[in-house]
């Protein structure tokens, strides 16, 4: 039903639907004004701002201001396409971005799962708050850890030699090649327990006869698992799946300035971190735009796409 008055809603004309909106304005006007301030805060920071975009098709300086810049048209996106560093920092993106998804997507699902397993409740408790403690932590925090532990007089390098695994310490940050994997391992850590805030609501939700029935069944709780609770959490998986698709491109640029150094920039630097490096430190502002504003448009078009792929396994569900 709700499907048919969605479809029926879509069919009105806009002016119909305006003066539906006012109608329900007219009935609930305080509660409508509430979201004022924020329309307003996006009207102001979000929509106004947009008009500095212009800026990646000028040549714009420090000493000009948006309506004096001279246009210079696809001039910088011509730029981008014969940049190295540009493109380089396209592949450590993707390359961090691939894996984070591969690994980092799953593991929250499959951390949820095993939590909303445990019995006791004071012990889930307490794995919850563990897991979520990471997240509040900055990554300049994190990463002074980090940094401490790797280091060649650091916890990581004295286990290896206790057990025997090396027999000289080295500095893991300064390692350029194993980068990747410490940028999405430590994403993970910081950010596998909060991502699994979503599924244990979902999985509360779940009528627990479902899971009586399957054991009348003789289902096992694997079995459960696989046929009851993951099919339920399947619309909100199908949803981060979308928003995670879409920020291939995105990076956390807080973990890239904290991690990276002059050794293992080669590496390191993402496309946010090259964008600030050449706007914030080089002045090149028109570039720096051009360059986010590609990386957006890129950005939408998988969000589009991830949007219809998952609708057509979901028989044609649209998640957003």
């Amino acid at each position: 039903m709700a499907k048919s008055d969605a479809h029926m809603e879509q069919r009105k004309p806009m002016g119909q639907r305006i003066r539906d909106f006012m109608v329900d304005y007219g009935r609930q006007w305080e509660l409508q004004s509430m979201i004022l301030p924020g329309v307003i805060f996006m009207i102001i920071f979000c929509y106004i701002p947009i008009y500095g975009l212009t800026i990646a098709f000028k040549n714009y300086t420090v000493i000009d201001t948006l309506d004096t810049a001279p246009w210079v048209g696809l001039e910088n996106f011509k730029i981008i396409l014969s940049d190295k560093y540009f493109w380089d920092s396209v592949v450590n993106t993707l390359g961090i971005s691939f894996l984070k998804l591969l690994i980092g997507f799953v593991i929250p699902i499959v951390l949820a799962i095993m939590i909303f397993e445990v019995g006791h409740t004071r012990f889930k408790k307490i794995v919850q708050t563990v897991s979520y403690l990471p997240h509040f932590l900055s990554w300049i925090v994190l990463g002074g850890m980090l940094i401490t532990w790797f280091s060649t007089t650091g916890m990581f390098n004295q286990l290896l030699l206790d057990l025997g695994v090396i027999s000289q310490p080295h500095n893991i940050m300064l390692d350029a090649g194993k980068y990747w994997w410490i940028a999405t391992l430590s994403d993970i850590w910081k950010e596998a327990g909060w991502g699994t805030i979503l599924y244990l609501a979902i999985m509360s939700k779940i009528d627990p006869t479902y899971y009586e029935a399957a054991k009348i069944d003789g289902a096992s709780r694997l079995r459960q698992i696989w046929n009851i609770t993951i099919p339920n959490m399947k619309m909100i998986i199908s949803l981060n799946l979308i928003l995670t698709i879409s920020g291939l491109l995105g990076s956390n640029l807080d973990q890239t300035l904290v991690l990276m150094n002059s050794q293992n920039r080669a590496r390191a630097e993402v496309i946010n971190s090259y964008v600030y490096r050449m706007g914030m430190t080089q002045g090149d502002f028109s570039y720096a735009t051009a360059v986010g504003l590609g990386v957006s448009i890129v950005s939408v078009i998988l969000l589009v796409t991830a949007n219809k792929v998952t609708s057509k396994l979901n028989d044609n569900q649209s998640v957003l």
